[in-house]
């Protein structure tokens, strides 16, 4: 098969973001496969271009995977016009790049951003190929959910290009088994669960993290670790609150890994509070994130209060759980049942800032049974959601699309 991605936001495991579509792809090639990706040079995670000039496409090979990177209108993370602006540059890039690749067999479109999925659309039945379509958030309704689509007329053209993506879409794939209602009564027709996993492979539990450690001057901590987005969905304020919290508990740090639009935000409302318990640390390539989930001793997972996000499977909820970490989870629903029934961790209320507070403090004084939700919590993602597993799967599904048409 040759497989057309086109993801704005993909990320290679040699740049920080979510590296779920680069793992996929990368099985893929082994088995066989051509995969050939449309993405942008704008780091969805940073807001920052990977490259200095500003071509209209440039190319790259990576582990078999052919990268075609766009051009992206760079100021993401400036305000909502600039970030409508960066997704309709992309989607209108990716179009002319996607019409210049030769004989493709399924064009793979994946939403958030939900307006690259149009494109993918357009190029499959321009190409005469199949389209599959992934959700991996419920756009826009997170969007509505948590005010950053307030437009009537945005929203309704929103919503309408929703429905046609659905309901045009020859298969369609989604990531949590908490979306599968929303899509059916949305439109699709065919749809498959490939969720959210990890690859145990990358990580180590047994790991020495004494250098990641030694490097940030955490020695003799209590680490807890939040790595990933610092965006408006994320909630951190309450991470700060609960780090005011434990102010005097010396010997517990939280470290906050990642970037986003909030940061700024968040390290001057940090100082604001002397927080000194807490530390801000620059996104890192997911090739490095072994090393610094092997020096904590506890990571969080957190999202807003918003009853839709009950849906939703975090990727880096999995990524603790191969690391063999205690997941503190600040996310009702489907993610926290699992957390729950494999007693992986300790679940509290989303915008709890003392409930988060007590759940570090209890993990704190007991790190023999936090290293025992981290074993069983390694376990099940080696049985139920092994990334490799979740490829062979993905694999045979695009297979039976093909063959249907």
């Amino acid at each position: 098969m040759h497989i057309l991605l086109i993801h704005q936001a993909f990320a290679s495991l040699s740049e920080p973001g979510g590296t779920r579509h680069h793992e996929l792809a990368r099985y893929l090639v082994d088995k066989g496969h051509q995969i050939t990706v449309i993405a942008s040079p704008v780091s969805y995670l940073t807001g920052i271009s990977t490259s200095r000039r500003i071509p209209w496409t440039t190319r790259q090979e990576e582990h078999g995977i052919t990268i075609l990177r766009t051009y992206t209108f760079p100021a993401l993370h400036r305000s909502f016009i600039h970030r409508f602006l960066g997704f309709v540059s992309f989607m209108l890039s990716s179009f002319f790049a996607g019409l210049q690749v030769k004989k493709i067999d399924l064009v793979w479109g994946t939403s958030p951003p939900i307006f690259q999925g149009l494109t993918a659309w357009l190029v499959a039945r321009l190409k005469g190929a199949s389209f599959i379509f992934e959700v991996r958030d419920l756009w826009p309704d997170f969007a509505i959910a948590v005010g950053v689509l307030r437009q009537p007329l945005i929203i309704r053209a929103s919503r309408w290009l929703e429905h046609f993506l659905y309901s045009h879409a020859d298969h369609m794939l989604i990531n949590s088994p908490g979306f599968f209602d929303h899509v059916k009564t949305h439109g699709a027709k065919g749809v498959d669960l490939v969720p959210n996993g990890a690859d145990p492979r990358m990580f180590h539990p047994d790991l020495d993290g004494l250098a990641f450690r030694q490097e940030h001057h955490l020695e003799n901590k209590f680490l807890v670790l939040y790595a990933g987005a610092h965006g408006l969905s994320n909630d951190l304020g309450v991470i700060l609150e609960a780090a005011h919290l434990l102010r005097d508990f010396p010997e517990i740090a939280i470290i906050l890994l990642g970037d986003g639009k909030d940061k700024p935000l968040l390290v001057q409302r940090a100082e604001e509070l002397k927080l000194n318990n807490l530390h801000f640390l620059s996104p890192i390539p997911k090739l490095e994130m072994p090393t610094a989930l092997a020096a904590a001793d506890a990571c969080i997972a957190i999202l807003k209060p918003i009853p839709l996000f009950s849906t939703v499977y975090p990727n880096k909820v999995f990524d603790y759980m191969a690391a063999g970490k205690p997941v503190i989870l600040a996310i009702n629903g489907v993610i926290r049942n699992v957390i729950e029934s494999v007693q992986a961790g300790i679940p509290v209320e989303p915008g709890d800032a003392p409930g988060l507070a007590r759940a570090i403090q209890k993990l704190a004084g007991d790190p023999v049974t936090g290293r025992a939700m981290g074993h069983r919590g390694r376990e099940y993602v080696e049985t139920h959601f092994d990334r490799a597993v979740l490829a062979s799967k993905l694999e045979k599904i695009f297979q039976s699309v093909i063959e249907k048409e």
